[in-house]
């Protein structure tokens, strides 16, 4: 459906609200542009309040290192040390070698010599300053990926199971990925002209965009809040489907997909001191066929853009517009604007999570193996050598790459005979294999958090290692050391690594205290709730050790400490902890 033939509000969406300052952002930035050119310009180490909102929709952040911070004369104040977080858009992760490479040069020549894999199957690169901000988006766009709404009021990164099965399954579902992905990328201009002109020719070095100011699906302002979608299938949940704002399961007969079941208003982020945010997984809406999908998911981003709350950031996802009007709401105003009656969903629903890490084989002939990196962070030092390793693997075999939704890569595309070389290469470098790693270290996810977060509260990837350290100890000890769940941490609530529908969730709460979370499910279809709140670091493991005994000797067949917490309840949790 046309912007035209749109639906009009109903009487009580026509009171006109108080837009919040990030929407007049917007209004006047002239699709993105702002004043973002001018500012590239300047000898500054830093942007204007304003670009800041409109930097995002480019792929980037300003941020500042809190531990970099110097002392600013004899005022004694601290002079922020400024930088710039760069994320690749990846739709279902799937990249080549040289993509990789790139992207592993740039963090060595311009960045601070490191590489996060992201939970979105994303790439983000760190410590990049201002003066190099250009190159570093010219060289990305170079390698045939792009930053562009990576970040921003729009549709983010689309996942996909990225494992490369060759039944034809796989293949659909990771297609869709890439037209979701470049049906919902914004049209302006700006992103070309700011970072991929040749400013000396007048030319620009890549075409792409929209010759005019407009946005077919977006309109000026764009959406009032981020957007995420991802694809699961009922067997495989390894893109934790329901944490998303839009979702589509895949509905298998006999090994074809014949539609997906859509779910719409997911999302984690909670701002604690506002009682009126909390975290929520998807509803189910209705089916679609193959040939609807990207129609429909047009047509959701429209009902969010005309109706999600504008007045509000901290309630503008779309969890809160499908929350507040019903999810029977929600599926008439999709089916105006898609223009027909959709269909009620199948059973078919995820039932298992896998995360591809291992040997396996693809179905061809050839095999794939999933290396699981720590909380997604590559980099050297004397005891590890992540990005060697991944060098010398990329130079050797020129595998096909692929980026897991937790953090992790797949080296896919191999000759079975590659196994004992590939896996030397690893070990050269200090690294474990994907099987000697333990269960809950395997299971484990972190965001980036301090010193480089401006929403950072308290440690996360620096510090969930030690936690595992003690964690898989004690569960070593307690013979419970081969069970499966999922645990998740993050320095602020705001959730990126998804700690709400774990196992196990750790959210910073105040400088080395955290939330935890339990009664959460790996298999990502069930909230977890506040078990204790304000738990020193060096306690979490200690504050989780009654549970863990009592699982150990209370649970039922095949039940997992999840689902154990969530039967329970919480108030016999407390009272197994005393």
């Amino acid at each position: 459906m046309s912007d035209d033939a749109r639906p009009s509000p109903s009487a009580q969406d026509t009171t006109e609200p108080k837009l919040s300052a990030v929407e007049l952002i917007k209004d006047s930035s002239r699709y993105l542009r702002g004043s973002i050119g001018q500012a590239l310009m300047a000898d500054t180490t830093h942007f204007g309040k304003d670009d800041l909102q409109l930097l995002k929709f480019h792929g980037t952040y300003q941020q500042d290192d809190r531990e970099q911070r110097k002392s600013s004369g004899e005022s004694g104040k601290s002079e922020k040390d400024f930088s710039f977080m760069v994320r690749s858009r990846i739709p279902a992760g799937i990249m080549t070698t040289e993509q990789l490479l790139a992207h592993l040069d740039l963090c060595d020549s311009i960045g601070n010599s490191t590489l996060k894999i992201t939970t979105r199957q994303g790439l983000q690169l760190h410590g990049i300053l201002k003066s190099d901000l250009r190159e570093c988006m010219q060289r990305i766009n170079r390698t045939m990926l792009t930053t562009l709404a990576a970040c921003g009021d729009v549709n983010r990164n689309t996942m996909a199971c990225p494992a490369p099965y060759t039944d034809n399954i796989r293949a659909t579902v990771q297609k869709l990925a890439q037209d979701i992905s470049d049906h919902l990328s914004p049209k302006t201009k700006s992103y070309y002209e700011l970072w991929l002109k040749d400013l000396s020719s007048g030319e620009e070095t890549l075409e792409g965009g929209s010759d005019e100011f407009v946005e077919p699906i977006y309109g000026k302002t764009y959406l009032p809040r981020k957007f995420k979608t991802a694809i699961a299938l009922a067997d495989d949940n390894c893109t934790d489907v329901y944490t998303n704002c839009l979702g589509f399961i895949a509905v298998v007969r006999d090994a074809q997909v014949i539609g997906y079941n859509v779910v719409v208003g997911g999302g984690l982020g909670v701002t604690p001191s506002a009682k009126k945010t909390f975290p929520r997984l998807a509803t189910r809406m209705a089916f679609v066929t193959p040939e609807q999908a990207v129609g429909v998911a047009e047509a959701i981003v429209k009902v969010q853009r005309d109706f999600g709350y504008r007045d509000d950031r901290k309630r503008a996802r779309l969890k809160y517009l499908v929350h507040d009007r019903g999810i029977e709401w929600m599926r008439h105003q999709v089916q105006e604007y898609y223009g027909s009656t959709l269909q009620d969903c199948t059973p078919d629903d995820v039932v298992e999570h896998r995360d591809h890490m291992g040997w396996d084989q693809q179905g061809d002939g050839r095999c794939f193996y999933g290396f699981n990196v720590e909380n997604g962070r590559l980099y050297d030092d004397e005891n590890r050598q992540w990005k060697k390793a991944l060098r010398e693997i990329c130079e050797e075999f020129q595998p096909q790459i692929r980026l897991t939704a937790h953090q992790s890569v797949l080296f896919c595309n191999l000759d079975p005979s590659s196994r004992p070389k590939l896996e030397g290469i690893i070990k050269k470098h200090g690294l474990p294999l994907t099987e000697e790693i333990s269960n809950v270290r395997r299971w484990s996810i972190a965001c980036v958090a301090l010193p480089t977060c401006g929403l950072a509260i308290t440690e996360s990837e620096r510090a969930l290692p030690s936690v595992i350290d003690v964690m898989e100890k004690k569960l070593q000890e307690l013979g419970l050391d081969k069970e499966l769940f999922t645990v998740r941490m993050t320095g602020c609530p705001n959730g990126c690594a998804r700690p709400y529908n774990a196992d196990i969730g750790l959210v910073g709460k105040a400088k080395g205290k955290y939330t935890v979370y339990v009664g959460g499910t790996r298999l990502g279809t069930r909230l977890a709730f506040i078990f204790k709140d304000l738990v020193p670091l060096e306690a979490i493991t200690d504050t989780l050790e009654p549970l863990f005994k009592a699982f150990g000797s209370q649970r039922q067949e095949g039940e997992s400490f999840g689902d154990w917490c969530s039967r329970l309840g919480l108030e016999k949790l407390q009272a197994i902890a005393g």
